[in-house]
């Protein structure tokens, strides 16, 4: 265990860090630059043409890692860190399908809504299939702070959690529109994750995947924050939306997403109200830009401040939800 904590972070830390550089000449060689929204903040302007895709650098850093340290558990026939790696990298095949067709379309928009909910929901739906089979999902659904248990009804709790699971991948998704911001968000929940699996899994399965990621994220940092050298595109946010969703459901939390998600929660409900809004006034806006972060950049707040203040309202949201379950094991 005490090997993994170490290798595991550090290892994608380094491995993340080896593949930047190429990856980043690479995809400038394939023109794979970012097409930036017609109605952003006009100051994102000058981000066009950033080289997107870039979370591939740590799909495959934390990949590489996942697999190598994660051998001997596949020996012994444990494949819990497997999955849910697996199944983040779905979400990654997915969102690099949307960003390929908006490089060679050469305009902000991929995969529609609809193809993109139906491939979210069908990962959704076999990935929690294979772990019900593999005995690692109960219909057992944990209460943070109150410490019950409530036993919900087999079809009833995947309709929940299949939807739970694409909503999660989509507020993720949301988050990534400035700087550094879904990158640094997401590791402060790595590190919780990690945190939950050193305490409570025996030989730190579940601590491989979320410490991976964590170094690799790290690492993406380096080239990500502001000003972005690159931009992890939706084959980033939606491998990281997969990996958060996928980690509540494997530590058998799904309701700890709303603590530790606070901030991809508030980004997703400032799209629903401003939309609404809209619609209900028949063109007023509620706020200056949706999601969240564009109304505070249209406030004076700058990249580097959205960060710092979301990833601390994170960490103090990954903080009681540690209270919240400490009390379970």
């Amino acid at each position: 265990m005490g090997n993994i904590m170490w290798f595991a972070p550090l290892a994608a830390f380094a491995v993340t860090l080896l593949i930047a550089r190429p990856l980043i000449c690479e995809l400038r060689k394939l023109k794979a630059g970012q097409e930036i929204r017609a109605d952003g903040p006009r100051w994102h302007a000058s981000k066009a043409g950033t080289p997107t895709m870039g979370g591939i650098m740590f799909i495959l850093g934390s990949g590489i890692a996942v697999f190598i340290l994660g051998w001997e558990f596949m020996l012994n026939g444990v494949f819990t860190h497997l999955y849910v790696y697996l199944f983040a990298l779905i979400f990654g095949v997915i969102g690099f399908v949307d960003d390929y067709r908006k490089v060679r379309q050469h305009q902000n928009e991929g995969l529609t809504a609809r193809q993109k909910f139906v491939l979210q929901l069908a990962a959704a739906v076999v990935f929690l299939c294979l772990m019900r089979y593999e005995g690692l999902l109960t219909n057992r659904l944990y209460v943070p702070f109150f410490n019950v248990t409530v036993t919900v009804n087999w079809v009833l709790y995947l309709i929940f959690a299949a939807f739970v699971i694409v909503g999660c991948v989509n507020a993720v998704n949301l988050t990534d529109g400035v700087d550094g911001l879904a990158a640094s968000v997401t590791l402060v929940v790595m590190v919780f994750f990690a945190v939950l699996g050193a305490l409570w899994s025996t030989g730190g399965v579940q601590y491989l995947f979320p410490g991976a990621l964590a170094g690799g994220l790290a690492a993406f940092l380096v080239y990500n924050h502001h000003p972005a050298k690159v931009f992890m595109g939706d084959t980033g946010s939606l491998f990281l939306g997969g990996a958060v969703a996928a980690l509540a459901f494997a530590a058998d939390l799904p309701l700890i997403l709303i603590p530790v998600g606070i901030i991809y929660i508030a980004e997703t409900l400032s799209d629903i109200i401003q939309v609404g809004y809209f619609k209900a006034t028949h063109g007023k806006r509620f706020f200056k830009m949706a999601p969240l972060h564009h109304h505070l950049e249209l406030s004076g707040w700058s990249e580097n401040k959205l960060v710092a203040v979301f990833s601390a309202i994170t960490a103090v949201g990954c903080i009681l939800a540690y209270l919240a379950v400490c009390l379970r094991h």
